[in-house]
């Protein structure tokens, strides 16, 4: 019995080490793909920039919080008055959080893959509050 304790723990650790290093991968290397978006929020006054992948449905463009750094999101929030260059066009959005039917069928309608759960650390929740 100690050995599997032992065995999940350090499985547990290595696979939380992997979510970590793909993670700061991602916000280190900012990857770009046709669907991505750069945000503009304002952080004590300063604009911070940001890569996104972005979903246009719609005529509504929406962003996902689905990675742990999300600072840019909390700015976001907390002045949603923010700027994005989007497909070579420099806008000005208002930010919104969405919830409820919406965030569900969006959700639903653009469903990341496992691979991208389960190296994001989403996975891990998914089974842990199901």
């Amino acid at each position: 019995m100690r050995i599997l304790r032992i065995t999940l723990i350090s499985l547990l650790v290595v696979y939380i080490g992997l979510v970590v290093l793909f993670e700061s991968w991602l916000g280190y290397s900012q990857p770009t793909n046709t669907n991505s978006l750069v945000i503009t929020t304002l952080d004590s006054g300063e604009p911070e920039d940001r890569v996104l992948s972005a979903v246009n449905n719609g005529g509504k463009l929406y962003v996902s919080a689905n990675h742990w750094p999300r600072a840019w999101y909390r700015q976001a929030l907390s002045n949603p008055n923010v700027e994005a260059l989007y497909k070579g066009e420099k806008n000005s959005y208002l930010a919104v959080s969405v919830e409820g039917e919406e965030h569900d069928r969006l959700m639903k309608e653009h469903a990341h893959p496992l691979t991208f759960r389960i190296l994001t650390g989403f996975f891990l929740l998914d089974i842990l509050f199901v």
